[in-house]
């Protein structure tokens, strides 16, 4: 008689559809970055061309001139308000949806999580090694490791909207989480390598608002929730003293953003009914202040760091052979998709996971390139590595742009190709949702009770 066969280990697909009530929840958020997303590409763009204008003079002066209170670290330049402050409110919504994703997302579940975080450690730690490489022999070059880890959502969500792609929910909910993940190594990476000259005192007391502001947020959840003007007179102001006595203890203020975000409880507390009574602070506070980042804050950052005097075609062509921009294109186009897709594919091998019938190899092979698409974070490294204005942030900064609209275009190519195949898997997912309904919880969430 033949022995009994080992059980084989359980497999899971890569990119399975998550619950209807996660598709509605990314799709309603990546219809507010496509906006904000067209808002950063103006901006940049406009930046430009005043900056390589005859009155260029005018954007610097601009960029330049420093308003605020010197004693308490805060007299900076408009372009250091927008890096530290208004940037500070975007990191302060990737908190929210970190939190949000693995408490109370699809994330939670360890089977959907691994691939995206995986994925998106793979896609910071190739390209930080492509950089690294092409500028190994400079070490003042080298400190600038960190300019191609990250992923601009906005950016790359409003690439989809131009060519008019209908990629399906578990992609879309893939780069998103991506985006979020590398977001958050790479505030990491700017809290451990980027501070210099750092005062305890003011971090040590960075921690009584925060505690506070916690403490409330948690222990008033449902009031704040009610109460758009309590928020705003209440957390405000413990938000701002967290996020100055941060900056003045020499950590990027942006952190205190990630913090602040974090702080915020995701799920509504027992005795208001529990998950099922509608969404936590954290979801209306992202409702309220998505708007803002997308609109407001990340558009003005990018209008204040993204304008450089290219000085021509002679100019042009000294940036984009500069070791600094080299590494940086060779890392986006080349390092994002080796890492994530290199990634993605060992997973699967090494956990016998296999990709949703409804997806190829080719489909994550275009999602990696489309995170390839580095601005935001990649801008904010860029000034952090080299000083805003210094000629090696000057090609950094050529290096982003160029490297993020040849990552756009590369991506174009390949997703548009995939259309079909992606409208047909948009429609099972909408035939699976008629047969399953919305589930309870998201359509109370929908009307805020």
């Amino acid at each position: 008689m033949s022995p009994t066969p080992a059980p084989s280990r359980p497999r899971f697909t890569v990119f399975g559809r998550g619950s209807y009530a996660e598709s509605l929840r990314i799709g309603e958020i990546l219809r507010k970055e496509t906006v904000g997303g067209a808002l950063l590409v103006a901006a940049a763009v406009i930046a430009l061309i005043w900056a390589n204008s005859p009155i260029s003079e005018s954007y610097f002066a601009l960029r330049d001139f420093k308003f605020g209170y010197e004693p308490w670290h805060l007299q900076l330049s408009l372009g250091a308000w927008a890096a530290d402050g208004l940037l500070a409110i975007f990191f302060f919504l990737v908190g929210l949806e970190l939190k949000r994703e693995f408490i109370a997302g699809d994330l939670r579940q360890l089977d959907k999580s691994i691939v995206p975080v995986a994925a998106a450690v793979g896609g910071v730690a190739i390209p930080a090694v492509i950089y690294a490489v092409v500028n190994l022999t400079s070490p003042e070059t080298l400190r600038g490791w960190a300019i191609p880890t990250a992923t601009d959502i906005a950016f790359a969500v409003a690439v989809l909207a131009i060519i008019g792609s209908h990629l399906p929910s578990a992609l879309r909910i893939f780069l998103l989480t991506l985006a979020v993940v590398d977001d958050l190594i790479a505030i990491t990476i700017i809290a451990v390598f980027y501070t210099s000259d750092l005062q305890p005192l003011p971090l040590l007391l960075a921690l009584v608002p925060l505690a506070l502001y916690t403490f409330l947020a948690h222990k008033y959840r449902r009031f704040f929730g009610m109460k758009t003007a309590a928020a705003w007179v209440i957390l405000l102001p413990l938000g701002a003293a967290t996020w100055a006595l941060v900056h003045a203890s020499g950590i990027h203020a942006t952190v205190a953003g990630v913090l602040l975000g974090i702080a915020i409880p995701v799920l509504r507390s027992q005795a208001s009914g529990g998950p099922e009574a509608g969404p936590g602070l954290a979801g209306i506070f992202e409702h309220r202040f998505r708007p803002i980042s997308a609109g407001v804050a990340v558009p003005i950052f990018a209008f204040f760091s993204a304008g450089v005097a290219v000085g021509g075609w002679d100019g042009l062509v000294s940036a984009l052979t500069d070791p600094v921009a080299v590494g940086i294109v060779m890392a986006l186009v080349l390092g994002k998709p080796i890492g994530i897709m290199g990634t993605t594919w060992l997973l699967t091998k090494v956990t016998k996971a296999r990709l949703d019938t409804s997806f190829k190899w080719i489909d994550v092979f275009g999602v990696s390139l489309l995170a390839g698409i580095g601005f935001t974070v990649s801008l904010l490294v860029a000034e952090l590595s080299f000083g805003q204005g210094s000629i090696h942030d000057d090609h950094a900064k050529v290096g982003i742009l160029a490297a993020s609209m040849l990552a756009a275009l590369l991506a174009t190519l390949v997703l548009r190709t995939r259309n079909r195949q992606y409208r047909q898997a948009e429609e099972a997912e909408k035939v699976d949702s008629d047969h399953d309904g919305i589930p309870d919880v998201y359509q109370q969430e929908g009307t805020g009770r």
